[in-house]
C-alpha cells in the first residue's frame, strides 16, 4: 500500500477525479507495455500491411485496441489527459531513434501509434460539449501524423544511406520547423505547445495551490521530506531499480517495454518535482520499480527454480514433509528480505497516515447541509440534463437562479453536498485576479471579492461577474477561518497585489509579521473576524460551531495594535452570509449630533454579537441587513437574527425600530419621526 498521497486519494470519500487519472494512465501503460511485446514477437511491417498480410497485425491488434480505448478514457476522464499522450508521443520518438540507430524497422511504431491515437481520437469526437476537446484532438491529431512522419524519416535516411546520426538531428530540424509553423499559421497549436510546459510552470496564484507546488520544497526551503511521507523507503529501492534498468535498456538490444519504462518514470519525476500532485501518478512508478528489484533479489534466491520444484515433488498433501526438499535457506532469507526490505516499512507508514482522512470536515458538512435545506431553491434541477447554447450565446438561467461565493477550494463541497451554484470551483475557474504582472485588469472572482478593501468594492465585483448588470453573482457568501488566516494569502497571491496585509511588528520574540489594517479592511476579515458588523447589505445567516484555529490570535492582534474590543474567541469555523438589499432607516436628529444604530445579533448556536453603524450631521440615513421579524416562507429560514428591534440614539434620544424581512429583501426605507 502507497502511502502519501496517492494513499490519501484514493480513500473512499475523497471527492476529485485524481484517483481516475491514476487508474487510466496506468492501464494505458500496462496495455501499451503488452502491444510492444508481442509487436516485437510479431513485427509489423509496411510489407505486409501493402500485400494485405493482415495476420501479422493480429496479435498486437488486441492490444492496440485496448491501450487507444484506455487513453480514450483517460482523456473523458481528465482534460489535462494531453499529458499522458505526450508522454507516449515521448516515448515513440526515443524508441524511433533508438531503432533507427540500431537499424532496426520502425514500421511497428508507425502503425501501433497511429491506431491508438486514432481511437482515443474517435472517443473523444463521439462525446459532445467535452471541457478541453480542443486541447484533447490537437494532441491526438498530432501524434496520428507524427508517428508515421518519424517512421518515414527512418525509411528514406536509410534509403539514401545517411549517417545514423543524421536521424535525431532531422527529428530536432522537424520539431523547430513544425514550432514556427505553428506560430505562424496556428496559434492555438503554438499555445498548446508552451502549455505542455507552463502547465507545470505555475506563477502567481497558482504558486499558492498546494497540490501545485514543488514537491521538493516546504515553504521556500529545499527539503526531501516528501519523498519519504509519499513513498517511504521504496523510493529509494526505485531508484536503484531505475539505474539497473536503465543499465539494461542501454547494453542490450530489443528492450522496448523497458525503455518505455524508463521513459515514463523520467516524466512522471519531472512533473512531480514540478507539481507535487503527480505523486499520486509517481507511486505506480515507484511501486513496478521497487517490484522489478524485489523480483530480482528473488531470482537471486532462487525462487525462479522453487515452483517447478515444488510442482514436481508436491503433488498432494501426503507430500508435504518433502517441502523441506525443496525450500532451503536461500529462499527463506530472500523472501525475509523482500518482506523487511519491501512491504514492511511502507505498509506501516500507510496505515499511521490512513488514521486522518481528507476531505470535508465535520464543520463544512453542517454548513453547506445547512444551506441545502434552509435558502431558496435556485430553479436549477441537480440531476437535470441542460444544452449548452449556441457559440457566442449565454444559458438562459432562470430568474431564481443565484451563486455562492467562497473560495475556490470548496467549490464542489457547494455544489454536491449543498446543491448549489459556487461562482468557484477547483478547476480554477471563477478565481479572478490577474496572471502575470499587475498591468493587468484585476478580473473579478473570488479572489478580488475577498481581498477588496471596502463593501461596496466587494458588491461590485459581484455585480462585475454577473452578465445582467443589474444583478449580483452571489446571493450567499460562505468562508471559512482558514480563508481568514492561513489561506488569505493565496487570496492576495491571484491578484498579484500582495503588499501590506501584514506588517512587521518587533515582540519579544523578535520581529514577527502580523496582520495590519489592510488585511483588516479587507472584505475577508470584514466578514469571518468582525462577522460582518457595520455591513450595509450583508449579514450573517447561519454559523457552524466553532474549532481550534488562528482567529483568536488574529482578533488579539487586532485588539492589541488597533485598539480594537472584539471577544477573543473562536466562533463558527464556517459562516454563510446573504447580500440582500437592506432596509434604509431615515430620520432626522439635532444638528452635529453622532447617530448610532445597533442590535445584538444572535446566532443558532446562542453566541451574541453587536451589530452597528454610526453617522453625523443631523439628518441620519442607514441601510440595514438584518430583519428583525424573522424568515419569510420561501426565503432564508435563518437561525441567525436581532433579539431584539433596533436601537437609533443620539444624545438623550433613544428609538426602537423594527424592520421586517420583506424590507430588508425588498430594499424599503422606513422613515422614524
Amino acid at each position: 500500500i502507497s502511502p502519501g498521497q496517492f494513499l490519501s486519494r484514493t480513500m473512499i470519500g475523497f471527492n476529485d477525479h485524481h484517483v481516475m487519472e491514476t487508474l487510466f494512465s496506468t492501464i494505458i501503460a500496462m496495455f501499451l507495455i503488452m502491444t510492444l511485446k508481442v509487436a516485437r514477437e510479431h513485427p509489423i511491417t509496411f510489407d505486409n500491411l501493402r500485400n494485405k498480410n493482415f495476420d501479422a497485425l493480429k496479435p498486437a491488434l488486441p492490444y492496440m485496441i485496448l491501450t487507444g480505448v484506455s487513453l480514450g478514457a483517460y482523456s473523458l476522464a481528465w482534460y489535462g489527459a494531453v499529458f499522458f499522450s505526450f508522454i507516449i508521443g515521448i516515448y515513440f520518438t526515443v524508441q524511433h531513434i533508438i531503432d533507427h540507430m540500431h537499424k532496426r524497422s520502425t514500421d511497428y511504431l508507425a502503425v501501433s501509434g497511429a491506431i491508438i491515437f486514432l481511437i482515443a481520437l474517435l472517443m473523444v469526437l463521439a462525446v459532445p460539449n467535452l471541457s478541453s476537446k480542443g486541447l484533447l484532438l490537437k494532441g491526438l491529431y498530432g501524434g496520428i501524423i507524427a508517428f508515421p512522419l518519424l517512421t518515414l524519416v527512418s525509411i528514406e535516411l536509410n534509403k539514401r544511406n545517411f549517417k545514423k546520426y543524421y536521424y535525431p538531428l532531422a527529428i530536432i530540424a522537424l520539431s523547430i520547423a513544425a514550432i514556427a509553423l505553428a506560430k505562424t499559421f496556428s496559434p492555438s497549436i503554438y499555445a498548446l505547445i508552451g502549455s505542455l510546459a507552463s502547465y507545470f510552470m505555475r506563477t502567481g496564484g497558482g504558486t499558492t495551490i498546494a497540490e501545485a507546488s514543488p514537491l521538493l520544497y516546504q515553504g521556500g526551503v529545499f527539503t526531501l521530506k516528501p519523498l519519504w511521507y509519499n513513498f517511504g523507503p521504496a523510493v529509494y529501492i526505485a531508484l536503484v531499480a531505475f539505474l539497473m534498468l536503465a543499465y539494461e535498456v542501454i547494453t542490450k538490444k530489443n528492450t522496448q517495454e523497458k525503455t518505455f519504462l524508463i521513459v515514463w518514470t523520467v516524466m512522471i519525476i519531472w512533473a512531480t518535482l514540478q507539481q507535487n500532485r503527480f505523486a499520486y501518478y509517481m507511486s505506480v512508478n515507484i511501486a513496478i520499480l521497487a517490484g522489478y528489484l524485489g523480483i530480482r533479489l528473488l531470482e537471486f534466491g532462487d525462487w525462479n527454480t522453487f515452483l517447478p520444484n515444488f510442482r514436481s515433488k508436491i503433488r498432494s498433501m501426503a507430500d508435504l514433509p518433502e517441502l523441506v526438499k525443496v525450500i532451503n535457506i536461500k529462499h527463506i532469507l530472500s523472501a525475509i528480505l523482500v518482506f523487511l526490505v519491501l512491504i514492511n516499512p511502507t505498509y506501516t507508514l500507510a496505515m499511521q497516515q490512513s488514521q486522518g482522512v481528507g476531505g470535508p470536515g465535520g464543520q463544512w458538512l453542517e454548513a453547506v447541509g445547512w444551506m441545502r435545506y434552509n435558502t431558496p431553491d435556485p430553479g436549477i434541477s441537480y440531476y437535470e440534463n441542460y444544452q449548452k447554447p449556441p457559440a457566442g450565446e449565454r444559458f438562459q438561467y432562470p430568474d431564481t437562479t443565484y451563486g455562492v461565493m467562497s473560495w475556490w477550494d470548496y467549490g464542489h463541497w457547494i455544489e454536491v453536498i449543498g446543491r448549489r451554484i459556487p461562482n468557484a470551483n477547483p478547476f480554477q475557474q471563477g478565481i479572478g485576479g490577474r496572471s502575470v504582472d499587475m498591468s493587468e485588469e484585476n478580473r473579478p472572482g473570488a479572489s478580488t471579492f475577498f481581498t477588496a478593501p471596502s463593501e461596496d468594492e466587494a458588491t461590485a465585483v459581484l455585480e462585475a461577474i454577473h452578465p445582467d448588470p443589474d444583478k449580483a453573482a452571489a446571493r450567499y457568501i460562505v468562508s471559512d477561518v482558514e480563508m481568514a488566516t492561513g489561506k488569505f494569502y493565496a487570496m492576495t497571491a491571484w491578484t498579484l497585489d500582495t503588499a501590506n496585509y501584514y506588517i512587521p511588528v518587533q515582540t519579544s520574540q523578535g520581529t514577527q509579521n502580523v496582520p495590519g489594517p489592510r488585511y483588516f479592511n479587507s472584505m475577508e476579515a470584514r466578514l469571518h473576524i468582525f462577522d460582518g458588523n457595520g455591513l450595509k447589505q450583508y449579514r450573517l445567516v447561519h454559523e457552524s460551531p466553532a474549532g481550534y484555529s488562528a482567529e483568536t490570535g488574529y482578533k488579539n492582534i487586532y485588539n492589541q495594535l488597533f485598539g480594537g474590543s472584539i471577544p477573543e474567541t473562536n466562533t463558527g469555523y464556517v459562516k454563510i452570509f446573504e447580500y440582500v438589499k437592506g432596509a434604509t432607516i431615515k430620520g432626522t436628529a439635532s444638528a452635529n449630533e453622532t447617530v448610532t444604530i445597533s442590535a445584538t445579533i444572535k446566532t443558532g448556536l446562542g453566541r451574541t454579537f453587536e451589530y452597528s453603524q454610526t453617522t453625523s450631521g443631523g439628518a441620519y440615513e442607514f441601510t440595514v441587513p438584518y430583519s428583525t421579524e424573522g424568515p419569510v416562507p420561501g426565503q432564508t429560514q435563518f437561525d441567525t437574527r436581532p433579539i431584539a428591534p433596533y436601537t437609533v440614539s443620539y444624545g438623550n434620544t433613544t428609538t426602537e425600530v423594527r424592520v421586517s424581512e420583506m424590507d430588508v429583501l425588498d430594499g424599503n426605507t422606513i422613515v422614524v419621526n
